[in-house]
């Protein structure tokens, strides 16, 4: 076989699913250096991977298929060649191209008529009975002829998060083969319930249905399949990370050398995923579950699990860059300092409050925030790096969202990440409407044409699920009003202090004062915080005793953030919490956090004037001193060092509002101005806080 026809036949994702490498939106941790976090981009038009990291040996190289082969198993490229055919004779042996043609919404009504031909084919009813398999216990179908690919198989359904058909495995009657959809999908039996303590990994389909046969096994166990020695994937990983009362895995592979093996590599992967987990395995007296099952009496199967074996782990490596992790129990302040460890100076609520935002992607009702700043103020550069704090398997960033982009998504695409629009000034209204829906509903609705398989245009239903947490930046937040009544509103803080902070600490990494590697550290330690939090429910017992001021602008909908904010702050506290079945209770310390990281907010939800234009404002009162001094532009333009059109922008809008009025001048000399409304917002400020602080004290 040449090689452009392995090239064309022999997918990327067949090649990284075949080495056990999970994927996650189009990243994957490269497998040829010490990869802590996904440097690996996929291709799936080119067919081919990149790795981005400088300390990668293969790094910014193009690597196709033959070459992935060649690196990951360190054999000559002719080697590589023989294996790629290889690989692509057993695939073209399970027929995957006509697989693929099964329409899937129709997936949950094709296998009920596949059960009613199992019922029908005498075929079938014996070969079930040779295996032992037993159809009114479980959900088994037969393909005859009717769908192609599959023929002559009978049928398991495949399911995922919802208990809905998304694939199928097919085991061939005739000549043993197996048959999966290509982008196979879902997990059998499906995903083990919540509550699971013990979970039983079996080596295959068959396997497994042969143990939901066992009335004892299904009421003490959970049971979930692989797909063949090298067959736990990234979707059987998530479904036993958010098994949060798991105690105990029991890996019941092949009684053979290959099976063996595979327990002591599935075994190493656990330990990863969970150190705390119990690992046992059993020794078959037979081949395999299903043999031992037509050999055997039920029986037989609870007396080997009593006498199963814990597993030996396998001690811990670490190289001198990536020290041995520890659990730790991150305080808010700590969170904070490591947040200035990674690289974002000053703003110490601000940066606070986008971490807790943006961390919320892993809760049932995720935040969202707008952060407003004047053109080359910083806030795209803020929020871009407290995305870098998250874990980069979860975000999504967004430089331009076209109209009906947000509708095209697949309907759980958005679930469970944290997305990143890096200016909401380029977005058109039904964008933004579309994103409004999100954040307000956690899901899009409409009805979409799409063609049949015999070319006929039909009507039909698509949903996609919002649930992420979102952080955007804008300088026009004012145009944007019904998007910022949803979500948190913060800004930029473009002080000459806080600038020169900035600049004393970028003047610092020039001198070599500080090291991007402690920059490093701080980022993948706060990421992998992020990644340990369980999901627990919040209680709250003072969240009737907790009240806004009245000045409040929509009072209804920022309370509403406010108790959100004060769950996600016991949300992060929850490794210094005790947690009861579940559940954590917030305590005083949450109040007062919550409180001081929100204040700004709640500030700006109060004043009429937006962040960037409080500032100027205040900025404007301490530089004229008094309410009767007149001003031109050029003056205020000079002495704050603001570009023309910026400094016209201010003035219009305070014009607008009526803080401002023209008391003389000539356009084509100058206008003067005048303050005409000089509020006293900094006591009102202190009135607020004052008045939060007291209610908390008080409770």
């Amino acid at each position: 076989m040449s090689i452009p026809e392995i090239k064309q036949k022999l997918s990327i994702q067949e090649v990284l699913e075949h080495y056990q490498i999970p994927v996650k939106n189009q990243m994957c941790r490269c497998p040829f250096h010490e990869d802590q976090t996904p440097s690996m981009q996929i291709f799936n038009d080119s067919n081919t991977v990149r790795c981005y990291s400088g300390n990668c040996p293969q790094s910014n190289q193009v690597i196709d298929v033959i070459d992935f082969i060649m690196y990951k198993e360190q054999i000559s490229k002719a080697q590589a060649i023989a294996k790629a055919s290889q690989w692509i004779g057993l695939a073209t042996k399970s027929s995957y191209k006509e697989y693929q043609e099964l329409p899937m919404d129709r997936l949950e009504e094709i296998f009920y008529k596949m059960k009613q031909n199992l019922r029908q084919s005498k075929k079938a009813n014996e070969y079930t009975l040779s295996r032992n398999l037993t159809p009114e216990q479980l959900e088994i179908g037969y393909n005859g002829r009717t769908y192609k690919g599959i023929v002559n198989c009978i049928v398991f359904p495949l399911k995922d998060h919802h208990n809905k058909i998304v694939s199928f495995y097919g085991r061939s009657i005739k000549d043993q083969n197996h048959y999966y959809l290509k982008n196979r999908s879902g997990l059998y039996p499906g995903y083990p319930p919540k509550e699971t303590k013990n979970l039983i990994l079996t080596e295959s389909i068959i396997d497994s249905a042969s143990l939901l046969q066992i009335q004892e096994i299904r009421e003490k166990y959970s049971v979930l399949a692989c797909y063949g020695t090298n067959g736990f994937t990234q979707e059987h990983k998530q479904a036993i990370q958010e098994l949060q009362h798991l105690e105990e895995i029991i890996i019941i592979f092949d009684n053979d050398q290959a099976g063996k093996q595979a327990t002591e590599k599935l075994a190493k992967q656990i330990q990863e995923l969970n150190p705390q987990l119990q690992l046992t395995t059993l020794e078959l007296p037979n081949k395999d579950i299903n043999e031992t099952h037509q050999l055997h009496t039920p029986e037989i199967f609870t007396e080997l699990i009593e006498k199963r074996k814990t597993i030996e782990r396998s001690p811990e490596k670490h190289s001198i860059e990536d020290p041995p992790k520890k659990e730790s129990n991150l305080t808010l302040n700590q969170i904070n300092q490591l947040i200035q460890q990674s690289g974002i100076i000053g703003e110490e609520n601000t940066r606070l409050l986008l971490f807790i935002i943006a961390s919320s992607y892993k809760t049932p009702k995720p935040l969202h925030a707008i952060v407003q700043g004047s053109s080359g103020s910083g806030k795209t550069h803020l929020i871009s790096k407290i995305a870098d704090l998250m874990p980069p398997e979860d975000v999504l960033r967004f430089t331009r969202i076209t109209e009906s982009s947000l509708y095209n998504w697949g309907e759980w695409d958005l679930v469970g990440k944290s997305m990143v629009i890096e200016d909401l000034d380029g977005l058109k209204e039904e964008a933004l409407y579309s994103l409004r829906e999100l954040i307000s509903s956690q899901k899009l609705s409409s009805s979409v044409s799409v063609k049949d398989k015999k070319g006929n245009i039909k009507s039909t239903h698509k949903k996609v699920r919002g649930i992420f947490s979102s952080l955007s930046a804008t300088t026009k937040g004012e145009i944007y009003e019904d998007n910022m009544s949803r979500s948190f509103v913060l800004a930029v803080d473009e002080s000459i202090e806080q600038s020169q902070k900035i600049i004393a600490y970028q003047n610092k990494k020039y001198a070599g004062e500080i090291r991007k590697e402690t920059e490093n550290k701080a980022r993948k330690h706060l990421q992998e915080y992020v990644r340990s939090l369980q999901d627990l429910e919040v209680i709250n017992p003072y969240a009737t005793q907790l009240q806004l001021p009245q000045e409040v602008h929509k009072i209804r909908r920022l309370n509403q953030m406010y108790q959100s904010i004060i769950q996600q702050v016991t949300y992060l506290n929850q490794k210094n919490r005790k947690i009861n079945q579940g559940k954590i209770i917030t305590e005083k310390e949450d109040l007062q956090q919550a409180t001081e990281v929100l204040f700004e907010s709640i500030i700006l939800k109060i004043d009429e004037l937006d962040g960037s234009l409080r500032q100027f404002f205040e900025r404007l009162k301490n530089h004229l001193k008094t309410k009767d001094k007149e001003f031109t532009q050029r003056e205020i333009r000079q002495a704050f060092n603001l570009s023309k059109s910026q400094t016209q922008r201010y003035i219009h809008s305070l014009l607008e509002l009526e803080y401002l009025k023209q008391s003389g001048g000539f356009i084509n000399k100058g206008l003067k101005y005048k303050i005409d409304y000089w509020d006293n917002f900094q006591k009102l400020r202190k009135q607020i806080k004052e008045q939060l602080q007291t209610q908390i004290q008080n409770l």
